[in-house]
């Protein structure tokens, strides 16, 4: 049997390097849920192109997760949001914006998500919220979330996304002047929630070292 494509072999394997970006897409089944979650990072010094790029995507994620709408909205009308702060310097990239996520089931299932085809977003729902940007052969980047879908207390009860995977961004490629007040404050909420959630499990396992990384990563 030939090996699949993500198999390592010492005939595709290499040494990592501080001077390139990374593209880690993770993911596991428990019973109480899935996950799909993909951080990108670089442990070096990266490229104008690659920080402001990524700072992009992040903006992007940001955006479509904070974003308010009304109940029975179709994932492909707020699909946009994502794209947007790509769009705006002209790129952007070649695949869909997230799918729904099974509990303790499928990793990609229909009919969630933000394609076309998909059926109206309603609470309850969990989805992937997920761009990137991608240059062949030199990077790829991409910023993937789990979301669940809630209603939020506006005027009339509309509906708005939870982020339920809670692993830092990484702070070596973001643009601090390209985000908006609004943005910063919703990175830094989102790391208040990953140290009040996930500190004290690293503690209670005693794993120090991984206790200390967290705390250093969700500075605001």
């Amino acid at each position: 049997t030939l090996p699949s494509p993500c198999s390592p072999s010492n005939g595709s394997s290499r040494k990592l390097s501080v001077d390139e970006m990374y593209l880690s897409d993770t993911g596991g089944q428990y019973l109480d849920g899935t996950t799909d979650i993909t951080r990108t990072m670089h442990w070096g010094v990266p490229t104008p192109l690659q920080k402001e790029a990524y700072t992009r995507v992040l903006m992007g994620n940001i955006d479509l997760s904070r974003l308010v709408f009304p109940p029975n909205t179709a994932g492909g009308t707020v699909e946009s949001f994502a794209r947007r702060a790509l769009w705006d310097v002209g790129l952007n990239y070649g695949h869909g914006t997230g799918h729904g996520i099974g509990n303790f089931l499928s990793v990609h299932e229909w009919p969630v998500g933000f394609q076309s085809n998909n059926v109206p977003l309603t609470a309850g729902m969990f989805t992937s919220i997920e761009p990137g940007y991608y240059r062949d052969g030199e990077f790829g980047i991409r910023i993937e979330d789990v979301a669940l879908v809630v209603e939020v207390q506006t005027k009339e009860p509309f509906l708005t996304f939870e982020v339920v995977s809670l692993v830092p961004y990484d702070r070596n490629l973001i643009d601090l002047s390209l985000l908006s007040p609004e943005q910063i404050r919703y990175l830094n909420t989102y790391y208040e929630t990953i140290r009040a959630r996930v500190g004290p499990e690293l503690q209670r396992q005693q794993l120090e070292e991984e206790y200390h990384w967290l705390q250093r990563n969700t500075e605001p």
